[in-house]
């Protein structure tokens, strides 16, 4: 116990004196006085708040898409920034235009289903087949070839739950190639559990992909309750039939923009700290917590340093365009500022929903660790734990910035148990947004941006390997 006790103190005497050497105490006075400010604020709700009601869901390339680029730009201009622009970004524009399904065999039952964006449509009549299941994506690759044909695959491999998400990978697979390789054994439609750990009867959209050479069939996620009926029925050796009926379109290249607000930096604005969340969403819900939350607690956490003051390095905050539809909007803006990433000294994304940030790690230049350290100790009374891995990901926005070169990148990370409940489902509005939770998240990020912008030294990437 006496070692556990020398270690801790001379943790935190090294935290402090990583504080000393990097922040004066006016800086750090600051840094509370911002916690206080946003502690008595509703302005990440209020946010919120105008963009899933007055815009609602943004589905890249629709009307509501444009509204909200349109929203963005007067929202940035409203809270202040200095500078306010746009950036393009294509994408594959798609759309849904109805959906509906049922069990016909062995008896007749509703059946709650979406289309997986990109899914091509059925017939007008839908299709009706005899369903084959398997519990994983692997299973249906091991399949005989033409085993499937006349026959609709269905996957039933279930999300587990956790802090983390990290079931959703693992199951994500399905989403993305399962209609492939379905195609490839004969079916003639594919479908699957959702890919959400709920009990409610909504199914979950998302991407999907086709490939070259293979047929495209008609793509869906059925709700984990009717999953569960399907699965109940082949257990008990029943011949299931469906009719599933899906209509969209697919438009080919489609438009929209990346929204980017900025607070200049007060000595070096060259450099910035990089924000932000995907402004666009799926079309079932308002996208209250995918992104909206990302969207309006980073603007918020961005106005509200503003109003402490403007640190040495600039705050950009970055609402990406059609994540949703395979992270254009990121690949544009990486592309676009390819010859100058090296101005970015640190970047976070968040787009995990709004419950609390519980974990803060980075993902930088050893260097640059007693900086990380700093903020972490101002982070500690907002119940963020310090990870010091180094080893953050950072959000998926900033895959094409990993992918490009090193970075400084951080994750804030939020508790995700109960996330993919909601995610990319029509249950997707503001009503699941407690208003504290998302508050902590924006002190969060808030100090987070202020004291990377402000120290007395410029967080560093890990060296090129």
């Amino acid at each position: 116990m006496k070692k556990l006790i020398t270690g801790l103190l001379l943790a935190s005497s090294f935290l402090a004196s990583a504080a000393q050497t990097e922040f004066t105490p006016k800086q750090l006075k600051q840094v509370e006085q911002l916690k206080e400010n946003i502690s008595k604020s509703n302005l990440s709700f209020n946010i919120l708040e105008s963009l899933t009601t007055e815009i609602g869901p943004r589905l890249p390339g629709s009307k509501n898409d444009a509204l909200a680029v349109a929203w963005a730009q007067a929202k940035f201009k409203e809270l202040g920034f200095d500078k306010v622009w746009i950036e393009k970004a294509t994408f594959p524009k798609w759309q849904r235009f109805s959906e509906s399904g049922k069990i016909l065999t062995p008896s007749e039952q509703p059946l709650h289903l979406t289309a997986l964006g990109n899914s091509v449509s059925t017939p007008k009549e839908g299709i009706t087949a005899a369903v084959v299941l398997f519990e994983t994506l692997d299973e249906l690759i091991a399949a005989p070839k033409d085993s499937l044909k006349g026959k609709i695959a269905y996957i039933n491999y279930k999300m587990n739950r956790h802090i983390d998400g990290n079931g959703y990978g693992p199951a994500v697979k399905a989403r993305s190639n399962g209609a492939v390789e379905a195609a490839k054994k004969g079916a003639i439609a594919y479908m699957m559990r959702s890919v959400s750990t709920a009990h409610h009867r909504f199914a979950h959209t998302g991407g999907s992909h086709y490939q070259a050479g293979v047929k495209k069939i008609p793509n869906v996620t059925i709700a984990n309750p009717d999953a569960d009926q399907i699965a109940r029925l082949v257990a008990l050796n029943k011949n299931v039939t469906v009719n599933i009926n899906v209509q969209t379109k697919n438009y080919g290249e489609g438009t929209s923009y990346n929204v980017i607000g900025q607070f200049n930096g007060s000595e070096n604005p060259e450099q910035y700290v990089l924000i932000g969340g995907h402004l666009d969403s799926w079309d079932l819900g308002t996208g209250a917590l995918d992104d909206g939350a990302g969207v309006a607690l980073t603007m918020a956490a961005a106005k509200h340093i503003s109003d402490i003051k403007r640190p040495k390095r600039s705050i950009r905050v970055v609402l990406f365009a059609a994540e949703e539809l395979g992270l254009w909007g990121a690949k544009a803006y990486f592309k676009q500022h390819e010859t100058e990433l090296d101005k970015i000294v640190a970047a976070a994304e968040s787009d995990f929903g709004a419950d609390v940030v519980y974990g803060f790690e980075s993902n930088v230049n050893a260097a640059s660790l007693p900086v990380v350290r700093a903020i972490a100790k101002q982070l500690a009374s907002l119940n963020v734990q310090y990870i010091g891995k180094n080893s953050a990901k950072g959000g998926p926005d900033l895959i094409p910035l990993k992918n490009t070169t090193n970075a400084p990148i951080f994750e804030l990370h939020q508790d995700g148990t109960d996330y993919f409940d909601y995610h990319h489902t029509a249950d997707d509005t503001l009503d699941k947004v407690n208003p504290d939770k998302l508050r902590q998240n924006t002190a969060s990020y808030a100090v987070f941006a202020l004291m990377a912008a402000d120290a007395k030294t410029t967080i560093k990437a890990k060296p090129t390997q």
